[in-house]
């Protein structure tokens, strides 16, 4: 396993980190004991960059009795800000929310510190600098060693860094967009953004949520269609990029998971990519891909298709700015029409 430094924190993580949602008995497996044989498995193959939430249902802990004896060989991260229930305040990422969850998945993950605890959506209604100084403090404590940010604008995490140098707070160090074969919007801004400031890069959804195995194609139904859990699934645009995407992966030699799964990590501005099995099968056949690395050749050919910088579609769980989910937010009122 070749080892890559997470940004500039000088921690040294695998270029695939073991995703944990699918660990999460709701929704994915419902037994824990496979679950953590699945982590074991990856933590023996070199894999030592494990990536959970709390909001993943109980990921954080199946997670937390996996690395029983094993914690200190791992970089763990975690997240906050998505909603923990009803209340209105155990969300987002004000100071109150922050100190109480982080509490919450050190308590989970069975562990004194989290190496990495991003914050998992951003919260317009909390001021950044209200959100830092909460980070700072828990670095401080010891209780987190780096923060992070996830699906995060570029203007965001350009104004991040600057309030975190204004105020001599601690920075984010990573930040978790999507991007796959199919979702290359990130090559546009984030990821020079990221660069520019020495950040590390965490991508989630190299194989687009399961459309990038090959088992969803054009004019065929499947298990994963019917399910009718995501909608990105019955994408006809993303599915005819997929038809072109599949003879690339076999005049190449290899599976289209591990064409996917290292175009992730090809890009000199990621770190790592996610990837989130659920089954000891799906492990073993992402771990076949490991070495794998792609030409130039290849990668043109890629580019011919999904131009650089372009998006085919969206993933469901992608994150909408405000703006773009809120109509209200981009049209005038008839007060402020008459005021203008």
């Amino acid at each position: 396993m070749q080892y890559r430094t997470l940004g500039r924190t000088g921690i040294k993580v695998s270029p695939y980190a073991l995703g944990t949602l699918m660990f999460a008995s709701t929704i994915g497996n419902a037994d824990h004991d496979d679950s953590i044989r699945v982590i074991h498995r990856a933590l023996d193959a070199g894999i030592n960059f494990v990536d959970t939430a709390d909001a993943y249902g109980d990921s954080e802990d199946v997670v937390g009795k996996a690395l029983k004896g094993r914690r200190d060989h791992v970089v763990l991260t975690t997240k906050v800000s998505r909603p923990m229930g009803q209340d209105p305040n155990q969300q987002g990422t004000s100071r109150r929310w922050i100190i109480t969850a982080v509490e919450n998945s050190l308590r989970r993950l069975r562990t004194d510190y989290i190496d990495l605890y991003q914050i998992h959506r951003v919260d317009p209604t909390t001021d950044i600098e209200e959100t830092l100084s909460a980070l700072t403090d828990l670095i401080r404590s010891g209780k987190v060693r780096a923060i992070g940010s996830s699906n995060t604008p570029a203007s965001d995490i350009v104004e991040a860094q600057w309030v975190a140098e204004r105020r001599s707070l601690e920075r984010f160090r990573t930040e978790q967009p999507a991007y796959s074969l199919l979702n290359r919007g990130i090559e546009r801004e984030v990821l020079p953004v990221v660069q520019r400031y020495g950040m590390g890069a965490l991508v989630w959804g190299p194989l687009a949520q399961g459309l990038l195995t090959g088992r969803v194609r054009k004019n065929e139904e499947n298990g994963l269609r019917r399910a009718g859990l995501f909608k990105h699934l019955t994408d006809e645009r993303r599915i005819d990029v997929v038809e072109q995407l599949i003879p690339v992966a076999e005049e190449a030699g290899m599976p289209l998971t591990h064409l996917a799964t290292a175009f992730a990590i090809a890009h000199p501005g990621v770190t790592s990519a996610i990837i989130g099995p659920r089954t000891m099968a799906h492990l073993d056949d992402l771990l076949a891909g490991l070495d794998v690395t792609l030409t130039d050749e290849i990668l043109d050919r890629i580019d011919a298709i999904v131009p650089p910088g372009t998006d085919v579609g969206a993933l469901d769980q992608a994150y909408v700015p405000p703006a773009l989910e809120n109509a209200a937010l981009r049209r005038r009122t008839p007060a402020d029409r008459v005021a203008a």
